[in-house]
């Protein structure tokens, strides 16, 4: 049978069957709830430092779950970014309105927003120190204050020029994800080189640079000037994914499409003016001249996380200043008191919002059972998601655990490694409206 594209010409239209049976799973997925137990009093004071996903999710975890607890978020940012929909205002599939929302909107009730900045975390005196000076005490600390995008680590970066002279990076910001994609749209009516790459440090959502240089051969192939470009792929080890078997998927997708890869590379240097970029490798630094760029910085726990005890004495993670957890209840190694989740925990996986909606129910039970003198037998295992858009109505849906295994959320509906439209569906319109629940504690 003849397979007919979709109205927008994305695709072949998925069966009214396989339809209902996805969203049904999902519904399901959401709708499934233990069942509620009565908030546990207490007068302990809960300092959630960052209100951001994680933050926000597990404030209102924790309003929900307590009565009578002091809950206090710290955070300066005033709109509330939903970072997962960066990628699709970079291709010009949404506005940067998209994207933005007001971090007030999300604060639930009874908990208090402080909107300054984090100058100091005392976890020996319990408390924290704001931008102002003001000292915050705690009983109770939740770390969620997200990363720093590292942009000065790259020579001759400046974020101001995002958007000219053939440079983009989607991660600085909504203005910058617009500015990505008139780059990234002018070179395709062009054509040239693209180079693309992530660094070597840990990242928010590894799958993103990945997606952004199959979204760009798409937009090529569409405009007819796919033979006009050279796409290169520079990955900083030796694979394209932590997943083996994701690697290899992106590998023969990649060779199928004539995307070449540079293994061994990682961006030390960028000069705007000449358009080169150069990377250290294996046999020493490395230029490549590009007519389009997708610069992704490095990526470290913020400045007042890692002038703390709260990182990493030792280890992969020590460098960059991740905060020293358990990896399964996400408790700080040292101090009992304190929680990370999100993308300031330093654990083998877990930098997505997806990883937010695992981490956040652990550690939150683990901290009430705490006050309510209980045991806890949550668990995180190290839960990542990441729908990995291979072309315009289409993605993959990669999870996967902290042992790489991969673990679908709806197997037999779903399959991981297949480019499905109706995994678009979920990243084009589905995952919002889940991701705005898990902010207000309800998924």
């Amino acid at each position: 049978m003849p397979r007919t594209l979709d109205s927008r010409g994305w695709g072949p239209t998925i069966g009214r069957r396989s339809l209902l049976l996805a969203s049904g799973a999902a519904a399901a997925a959401l709708a499934i709830r233990a069942p509620r137990a009565a908030p546990v009093r207490t007068g302990a004071r809960i300092v959630v430092a960052g209100a951001g996903a994680a933050g926000l999710a597990a404030a209102s975890r924790l309003a929900r779950e307590l009565e009578g607890a002091t809950i206090t978020l710290i955070d300066q940012r005033k709109p509330h970014l939903y970072q997962p929909g960066f990628t699709l205002v970079a291709a010009g599939l949404k506005p940067k309105e998209y994207v933005i929302g007001e971090t007030r909107a999300f604060v639930p009730p009874g908990a208090t927003l402080i909107e300054e900045g984090v100058a100091e975390f005392d976890p020996d005196g319990k408390k924290v120190v704001t931008d102002s000076g003001r000292a915050v005490a705690y009983d109770f600390l939740v770390l969620a204050t997200g990363l720093q995008l590292d942009y000065g680590a790259i020579e001759g970066m400046d974020v101001a020029r995002i958007g000219r002279d053939g440079l983009g990076s989607v991660y600085a910001s909504p203005d910058a994800a617009l500015a990505t994609w008139q780059a990234m749209s002018a070179f395709a009516d062009r054509g040239g080189v693209a180079l693309f790459g992530r660094p070597a440090t840990e990242m928010k959502c590894a799958g993103a640079p990945l997606k952004y240089a199959f979204l760009t051969d798409d937009i090529l192939r569409r405009r007819g000037n796919r033979g006009r470009a050279e796409l290169i792929y520079n990955a900083h080890n030796n694979a394209l994914f932590s997943v083996p078997i994701v690697s290899e998927r992106v590998r023969m997708l990649y060779q199928e499409r004539e995307v070449k890869v540079n293994y061994g590379h990682q961006l030390q240097a960028i000069d705007l003016g000449r358009r080169i970029a150069t990377f250290s490798t294996a046999q020493g630094p490395k230029e490549l001249p590009y007519d389009f760029i997708n610069v992704v910085p490095p990526m470290r726990a913020p400045q007042a996380v890692r002038n703390s005890p709260l990182g990493w004495r030792s280890g992969p993670w020590q460098a960059d200043g991740w905060a020293e957890v358990d990896r399964h209840t996400l408790r700080h190694a040292r101090y009992p008191e304190v929680f990370a989740v999100g993308d300031v925990a330093g654990v083998p996986k877990g930098k997505t919002a997806a990883s937010v909606k695992w981490q956040v129910p652990v550690a939150v039970d683990h901290l009430v059972a705490t006050i309510a003198g209980r045991e806890s037998t949550a668990r995180y295992n190290g839960y990542t998601s990441c729908p990995l858009i291979t072309r315009i109505g289409r993605a993959m849906l990669v999870e996967f655990d902290y042992q790489d295994n991969l673990v679908p959320s709806f197997p037999g509906v779903i399959a991981p490694l297949d480019e499905l439209w109706i995994t678009w569906v979920m990243k084009e319109v589905a995952l919002k409206p889940t991701y705005l629940a898990m902010l207000r504690g309800q998924a």
